[in-house]
């Protein structure tokens, strides 16, 4: 699609600052600039980390939610997972406690000031909470060596993983990664999240034979067709996830999922429950383990309850801007 004027996207942009329930991966607040076109809304949130170019990939997801809508669906609902933040054993509960229904659950590892006691316990009151019909799975953000994440898969295993997501930083290394595994009789898949989203070439982990999973997010990706195509092309099993979207964001990323051929695993799009607050009257929060297949639209009272001070509306507004620049057809 060609872009519209960046005078208009900015007339009608609207930025929020939404608190999380408890911190993820650093984040206390989420900020998200939502933009509306005669599709509906769109949001484009990129964390800190992306440069210019890279968040011009968000905001052309949210332009394509807003001017063009979305494909097709293929299914009606979308299974989706309980997240659990690198949070004290014993809040597991809780926080399972707002994913209702779920019996898949991400947990999330390797948190920076904690050790693999802390992953240990929280997996293994997860796996608890679960029970043992329930799939669990880690994400580690690539923050282990190929050593260290071979070590610590050889003690978690015990909980009967479902994969290992971004064990390591790079697509090589979990290239290695899998090989390592394969020679100690560790049968734990791998996913790639980072190694998709943040690639110069998405498609070099099928290449490598890096990964068992890719893990899709729509934003980083530049929209849903976009991600659709990536899919296709990498030829492996696909879970769809958010990037702490509120629920116009987390609308697209089911809309993906709904979209996929085939969809083997729960997708992680049940984030909405970790926010304080959302732009949505009906805001898309699991039920009986699923989410709809629906369009969200922002309720007026709630952009002005979560507004972003003046500031950070601002700040987003030259975001915008710069990563307005970087797309590939922008109207004048």
């Amino acid at each position: 699609m060609t872009a519209p004027p960046l005078e208009e996207i900015l007339a009608g942009l609207r930025v929020v600052a939404i608190p999380m329930r408890v911190p993820f991966r650093g984040v206390r607040v989420r900020e998200a600039a939502l933009v509306q076109g005669p599709a509906g809304w769109g949001e484009f949130a990129p964390f800190l980390e992306y440069g210019a170019p890279e968040a011009s990939r968000w905001l052309a997801a949210a332009l394509e939610a807003a001017y063009d809508g979305l494909p097709t669906p293929v299914r009606d609902v979308v299974p989706v997972n309980a997240t659990v933040p690198a949070v004290p054993a014993d809040e597991v509960p809780a926080v399972l406690g707002r994913f209702p229904g779920c019996t898949t659950a991400k947990v999330k590892v390797a948190e920076r000031g904690q050790g693999l006691a802390d992953d240990l316990a929280r997996v293994a009151a997860v796996r608890a909470g679960l029970g043992r019909g329930g799939r669990v799975r880690v994400d580690a953000n690539g923050a282990w060596s190929v050593e260290d994440a071979a070590d610590a898969l050889g003690r978690l295993a015990r909980y009967d993983l479902e994969y290992a997501e971004q064990p390591c930083n790079t697509a090589v290394e979990l290239r290695d990664l899998r090989r390592l595994l394969a020679r100690r009789g560790l049968e734990v898949r791998v996913a790639a999240d980072e190694s998709i989203r943040k690639a110069a070439d998405p498609l070099r982990v099928r290449e490598l034979g890096a990964a068992d999973v890719v893990v899709v997010k729509v934003s980083p990706l530049g929209g849903v067709r976009a991600a659709l195509g990536i899919v296709e092309q990498c030829g492996l099993p696909a879970v769809v996830s958010s990037a702490l979207d509120t629920s116009v964001g987390i609308a697209g990323g089911v809309a993906l999922a709904a979209a996929l051929p085939d969809l083997e695993f729960a997708c992680g799009l049940g984030t909405v429950a970790l926010l304080g607050g959302d732009v949505a009257t009906d805001p898309m929060v699991p039920a009986s383990g699923s989410l709809p297949v629906r369009r969200v639209g922002a309720d007026e009272g709630l952009l002005q309850r979560w507004a972003a001070a003046p500031e950070r509306d601002a700040w987003w507004r030259e975001r915008v801007a710069a990563a307005y620049e970087h797309l590939p057809d922008r109207g004048r």
